[in-house]
Formats: structure tokens, sequence, C-alpha cells
């Protein structure tokens, strides 16, 4: 039976669902996601057929739709990664903060990563994946603190209005920042301008072992953090009576979340919104308890993503719009119908 609960410090009603209720949403979704990623196969500039899928998941290149298959498999292997990293990065965040408006874009922590890359490219000649990984956790690690730093200041500390306001203030200055680092260097603003859309289409299987280690201690760190974050939205009095070392854990938690926003923007870009949409659809499916959440933010993430590449490739045959485009018109109009609810002030 469904059961309704108020939320602390909201006085909004949260949904409690049996685990046998999360456990078929999560199997569903991810069969949603197994039939996307063969949609994702399937769908490109030539259409292909499931023989050519199967004989290319193969490794046979015999046909040109086949070749086109094994193109294809490392494109939608690199959005599934980034998808779901971003979606568990953004329930992370919104965990941490206890801020229904947490996101990696909202907060300045892929501009933050942006600017680190791009000062890397063009002041340092920065050319290695590994050394894009690096600089980019460094760069969204200095943007979270800061962003949270600037939220905190004054009475109330860190409430999602200042956090959003100091994120959305600190984007918009980073953001010029890059501009004026790249505009000077006609050699690599067009890399530059192109990478800073978001998008998979230049995935390759070398990028995604690069990336793969730093995803799995960011996913590990996340989900080994998931029952101290349910402490946490209890607020920080209780969750200190319950053992849990606040600090600490918001700390680990969030080193966690820049450790995959860092990786994923990297190697795809800044792509925005994705944690931001992705946990709220899915505390309607699964309650907000973290340890179901986390895990199914993930999955759903991946699930954008991929619908995102896909619905790129479709609008604009046989040319292609990058995914960080169609995920900003997703996520837009949710940020400001969040936003618009007078009820959401913490989580």
């Amino acid at each position: 039976m469904t059961r309704t609960a108020p939320a602390p410090d909201s006085g909004v009603a949260i949904v409690r669902r049996p685990n046998r209720v999360r456990l078929g949403w999560l199997v569903a979704v991810l069969a949603l996601l197994v039939a996307l990623s063969l949609l994702s196969l399937a769908i490109g500039s030539r259409d292909v057929t499931l023989a050519d899928i199967v004989a290319g998941l193969g490794g046979s290149v015999d046909t040109l739709g086949e070749a086109s298959v094994v193109k294809r498999v490392p494109r939608t292997v690199l959005a599934v990664i980034v998808g779901a990293a971003l979606g568990l990065a953004g329930a992370v965040m919104q965990g941490v903060t206890r801020n229904p408006l947490a996101d990696p874009g909202i907060l300045g922590v892929n501009a933050g990563a942006s600017l680190a890359v791009v000062i890397g490219i063009a002041w340092f000649g920065l050319a290695s994946a590994t050394g894009y990984i690096w600089t980019a956790i460094v760069g969204a690690a200095v943007a979270a603190v800061f962003v949270y730093s600037v939220g905190s200041l004054g009475r109330g500390g860190a409430t999602p209005l200042k956090l959003a306001l100091a994120g959305a203030a600190t984007s918009a200055a980073l953001a010029s920042f890059i501009t004026a680092v790249a505009l000077p260097r006609g050699d690599i603003s067009g890399i530059i301008r192109s990478w800073q859309i978001g998008g998979v289409g230049g995935a390759s299987f070398d990028s995604i072992r690069q990336v793969a280690p730093f995803i799995v201690v960011g996913f590990a760190v996340c989900l080994l953090s998931a029952r101290s974050l349910n402490s946490l939205a209890l607020g920080d009095d209780i969750a200190a009576g319950l053992g849990e070392r606040v600090a600490v854990v918001r700390a680990i938690a969030a080193l966690g979340a820049v450790l995959l926003c860092g990786a994923a923007t990297a190697v795809a870009g800044p792509i925005a919104f994705v944690g931001l949409v992705v946990p709220h659809f899915c505390r309607l499916l699964v309650g907000v308890d973290q340890r179901w959440l986390l895990p199914f933010s993930a999955v759903a993430g991946a699930c954008l993503l991929v619908v995102a590449d896909v619905l790129g490739r479709i609008v604009a045959r046989p040319s292609e719009i990058d995914v960080g485009i169609i995920t900003a018109l997703i996520g837009a109009p949710v940020f400001i119908a969040i936003v618009r609810r007078q009820k959401v002030r913490a989580l």
C-alpha cells in the first residue's frame, strides 16, 4: 500500500512506496534503457535493420548498415554513462544541499569544469583525455566550493534560493571568462565552442576507457552515501543525533558528485538540466529514500540522455543537434515550474 507522510521542513506530502513497487519501476526503466539503446543503434543518417544491429554488435562490418551500427556503439555507451553520471550527481547534490534546485549546471559545477578545461587547452596546451578529466574535476570542485560558500553567507545559511542565485551568477561569470579565454585564440575557438554545447557524437572506446575509472569511483562514493543522505534529510541536528558526522557526510557525497560531473563534462562537454529533471521525476515513482532514488536516478538519467541523442538525430536529419541543446529545451521549462512551486523550499 502506498503511504504518505509530511516531508521534513517543507509541509509537502511525501509518497512512501513498497519495495516491490520500487523494484518494479526499476526493472521497467532498465528495460526502457535497453530498448532506447537499441533504438540509438538503429537511428541515424542511415537507418539499419535488426539483422544489421545483431551483426554489428558481433563486430561485422561487411555492409554499410553493419558499419553504421559499429560506429554508433561507443556513442550509445557514452550517452548511457554520461546520462547516468549526471542523473546520479544531481540527486546527490539535491540531497547534500537539501535544495530542490540543485543541479551541476545550475550550481556552476559544469561551468567550473568547462573553464578549467578551456584554460588548460588555451594556455597550457592540454591535449590528452586524462588531462581533460583531472582538470575538469579540479575546476568542478573549486566551483562547487565557491558556490556553496557564497550561498551560505548571511542569515539562514545555504538556502535553496541563495544557492540557486549564487550558482546562476557564478555560471554567468565563468561563461564570460570562457569567452574571454577562447576569443583571442582563433585556432582553438571552434573546437571550444563545439565542445561547450555538449554532445556524444565524437565518442570512442578509448575516451570511454580513460573516463571509466573516475565514473566508477564516483558511482561507488555516491551510492555508499545513500543511507547517510537519508539521515541528512531529517535535518542536521537529528542526523548528528543519529551518529552521523554531518560535515564529513556532506564532503564525501559532494566529492562523489564532483567526480561524476567533472568526468562527464571532460568527455562530453557541459550538459545541463539532466541532474535537475531526473531526480524530481524519480521521486514521483520511488519516493525519497536515497537507497532507491540514487540508482533509479542513474538509470533514468541514462534514458534521458539517450532519448535526447536520438531526438537530435531525428529532428535535423541528415544533420544533428547536440544533446546539450535538447536537454536545455527539456530542462528549462521544468526548472521554471520547480521555481514557481511556492511550497518547495527544501528536501
